[in-house]
Formats: C-alpha cells, structure tokens, sequence
C-alpha cells in the first residue's frame, strides 16, 4: 500500500506541480530526487504533529533531503479535521524552535481556500490525491525565491491557469495520478 501511495503522490507532484509549474521550484528537487514521501498513518491529530515533529529532525539529520511531503494514508479525511491539524502542526513547528528553519504548505483531496466557492477550479493548485503537509526547508524557498522574477505572480498565474483549464480537466488528471500503479 505504502508504495502505491508514494508512486500516486509522485505521479501527482510530476503530472499536477511540475508539469503545470504550480510551483516552479519544484522540478529541479523531482530530478535531483530530492523530495522525500513519508506515509504516516496517523489518524489523531496528536499523533500526525508528531509524525511531524519527526520529519523535521529527520530533515535536520539528512542534508540530501531537501523536502518532505508527509503524506496522510487513512487519517485527515474530513478537510475540516485536516485545517485543524494545519494550525496544530504550525504551532507545534513554533514550539519546537522550528520557526524560520521550515515552513508548511498543505495539500487535501477537498482543499477549498478560504474566500472560494468549493468547485472553483483555482482549489485544485492545493488539491492532492492525499491529505499532505509538504515541509519546506525556509532557507531554501528563500534562496530560490531570490532567483525567480517577480515570485509574487505565482499564486494569481496558478490560479488564472487553474481556472482557464476548468474543474473536469483538474479532476480528471488527479483521478490519473491515482489510479495509476
């Protein structure tokens, strides 16, 4: 199961993030391989922030690894449980000192932003085949930020390319990543 999992998650970070540049740094760490895939288990939200916590010595402990997506199997279904667990584990990442080193971005099969209807096509550049925190490395989201012009654009452009390729095309293409083995 673990394997499926991580080759659904590969298959969405090269076929979703890469290949529509929702995040244009994402490519150079898919061939670098670079990007580690953690299947947690965990269900209670105390257990996945620990799970969390892990990650983040393990990311301190391997240099190689230059993110972490820590990948929710059975747990977080429910987006609303899953916010719940979003705020958690950025204050338990304040807590432990992690503040400044790493930083989350979050991912969910049913992620809707804020101020957005729930079939507007702009959620699908945070829809992922399962509830994920990506863990970033903050020293080096700012170095790339450093080199790309004008990094401000990336959420509007994502979003004006989400909705101009409309909501069948994203869910179409994020049933593909799962469903392939």
């Amino acid at each position: 199961m673990s394997d499926h999992i991580i080759n659904t998650m590969k298959s969405w970070v090269s076929n979703v993030i890469v290949k529509y540049n929702f995040c244009p740094f994402a490519r150079k760490e898919v061939e670098q391989n670079a990007i580690y895939y953690h299947i947690s288990e965990a269900t209670s939200h105390d257990d996945a922030v620990m799970d969390m916590l892990k990650q983040c010595f393990e990311l301190n402990q391997n240099a190689s690894r230059e993110t972490t997506l820590l990948v929710f199997s059975h747990g977080f279904t429910d987006f609303e449980s899953f916010l719940d667990l979003v705020d958690l584990a950025n204050a338990l990442l304040c807590a432990q000192g992690f503040e400044g080193v790493y930083q989350i971005a979050n991912f969910h099969p049913d992620y809707v932003f804020a101020d957005s209807d729930e079939d507007d096509p702009a959620n699908y550049t945070n829809r992922a085949p399962y509830p994920t925190l990506h863990l970033i490395r903050e020293e080096s989201m700012a170095a790339a930020l450093e080199t790309y012009e004008d990094p401000e654009s990336i959420p509007d452009n994502n979003i004006r390319l989400a909705r101009r390729k409309g909501e069948a095309f994203w869910q179409q293409l994020l049933a593909s990543c799962t469903h392939k083995k």
